[in-house]
């Protein structure tokens, strides 16, 4: 017994996604059906957020009625998750719907109550899983997978992490499109982006960190690939713009810097962005080596400027470390983007505020702010239960009698605006230009011949949302 057509499906819709959303590849989703190559007659990988004819829900669930005898889909995200409920509830019931992903691995009970067509829910990470799925393997043998057994949700023991190296690299082959660049859906240049992830797992434990602990409370320990199969799988791609998706890329300095070499030594001209700790900043001969590869941006977990809230998160450092850091940093020609939490347990609106202030201070390129989330292993949980006025909602959402979700939403748009000013966009320009030459001269061409189309689907964007006039009097005339 075989499964004729396989279909891996990402069912998130472009026109709903963030611009950084479609810059790079579903990449678990893409070891998942790589994992497949071989059980299978043939795998079609479609990630709805390209676009194209399945877009259209009606055209996809007439593929899959003709086409295809078993869906695979990732549910990572909060996002969309209404829409993605009603697309597999009108899946043919004679076809077994498999889903997995960070997102249905926390809801495994909710989706199977929502989604009556789901057959199975794979538990973490999927690579051997699926295969044992495709053999036709028992249920009740399949580790790491729930399944409903009449009216009760069986939950099976969950699967033992396999070892990295062990793990087979996405076959890019299977897209059905290029990763390109675009803001608010505007292709703005022809360059290419793609993902490589050189390790699994993180060998700090910051307790806000949603991503240490997966859903079932495993951690999974820092395991990384060799130099030699990142640099190799790095040569094989055609993107320009290569993201390394690990929680960090330089945990291990000498491997870093490895890979660097190799980089350079094979003389592969790219452009790479990379997250990492503030330690790389202890490492300048790495960052010498990281320019000189190619290294164009790190995203940097900053997360406060406040010391009492940097040891609650308990990051390592201090505000004083990290002043010290991007005054290292800053004397490189990369783009520094700085995340930052707010809405911290017992913080107050002022403290909020300042990290817009801080984050010119010390130099950062770009901030993302993020509201804190404590998931359901977060060893902020408790704190958060027993630290009175606070409350923590079904999804994570952390909030309190004095910050609401209403109250965090425009206190984020404060700090927003009060980072994002007119010359800060002209900053960022310069700096991509001038400084790191993240553009080509060709590329800087195309996007200020985009830009005009830019500006007006960000207009009619903030129209839609009803808040025009108050984003625009934020930017030019007053934040408050």
């Amino acid at each position: 017994m075989r499964y004729h057509h396989a279909l891996f499906l990402n069912p998130y819709i472009e026109e709903n996604a963030t611009s950084t959303m479609m810059l790079f590849p579903p990449t678990g989703l893409e070891y998942v059906a790589a994992s497949a190559k071989g059980l299978v007659d043939k795998i079609t990988l479609l990630d709805l957020r390209l676009g194209g004819e399945f877009a259209d829900p009606e055209k996809l669930l007439g593929f899959i009625d003709q086409h295809v005898d078993i869906v695979c889909v990732s549910v990572g995200w909060d996002r969309q998750f209404e829409e993605i409920c009603r697309l597999l509830n009108r899946i043919p019931k004679r076809i077994p719907v498999i889903v997995g992903g960070y997102k249905a691995t926390e809801k495994v009970e909710e989706l199977f109550s929502r989604c009556p067509h789901i057959n199975m829910i794979v538990r973490g990470e999927g690579e051997e899983t699926i295969k044992d799925i495709l053999r036709f393997k028992p249920m009740k043998e399949i580790l790491g997978i729930s399944y409903r057994q009449g009216n009760q949700v069986v939950h099976n023991a969950n699967r033992p992490f396999s070892p990295v190296e062990s793990i087979v690299c996405p076959d890019r082959s299977l897209r059905t499109g290029k990763y390109a660049f675009s803001l608010n859906g505007i292709k703005v240049a022809n360059l290419t982006f793609d993902a490589v992830l050189s390790s699994r797992g993180c060998p700090f434990n910051c307790k806000f960190c949603t991503f240490s602990l997966n859903p079932l409370g495993q951690k999974r320990n820092y395991e990384a690939r060799s130099a030699k199969s990142v640099v190799d799988e790095i040569q094989m791609l055609e993107a320009q713009v290569i993201l390394l998706s690990d929680d960090n890329f330089f945990a291990i300095p000498q491997r870093a810097e490895d890979i660097c070499d190799l980089i350079i030594k094979r003389k592969i001209k790219k452009r790479f962005v990379a997250q990492t700790r503030l330690d790389i900043a202890k490492h300048p001969r790495l960052l010498e080596k990281a320019v000189q590869a190619g290294f164009k941006a790190l995203l940097i977990g900053i997360e406060s400027p406040h010391d009492w809230i940097l040891a609650q998160l308990d990051k390592g450092f201090d505000q004083k470390t990290i002043r010290r850091s991007f005054a290292v940093l800053s004397r490189y020609p990369i783009f520094y983007n700085g995340y930052f939490i707010y809405g911290n347990i017992g913080e107050t609106e002022e403290e909020m505020l300042y990290i817009a202030q801080f984050a010119k201070e010390i130099g950062v390129d770009v901030i993302a702010c993020n509201k804190l989330r404590i998931e359901k292993f977060s060893p902020l949980k408790e704190l958060a239960e027993k630290t009175q006025g606070y409350h923590v909602t079904d999804k994570g959402e952390l909030y309190s009698d004095m910050y609401s979700h209403a109250a965090l939403k425009k206190i984020g748009r404060k700090i927003k605006f009060s980072f994002y000013t007119p010359g800060r966009y002209i900053r960022i320009l310069w700096k991509n230009i001038f400084i790191t030459k993240f553009f080509t001269f060709k590329e800087i061409l195309l996007v200020l011949l985009a830009s005009p189309r830019i500006i007006w689907s960000v207009i009619l964007k903030e129209r839609r949302r009803g808040r025009l006039k108050d984003s625009l009097r934020r930017t030019f005339i007053r934040n408050d």
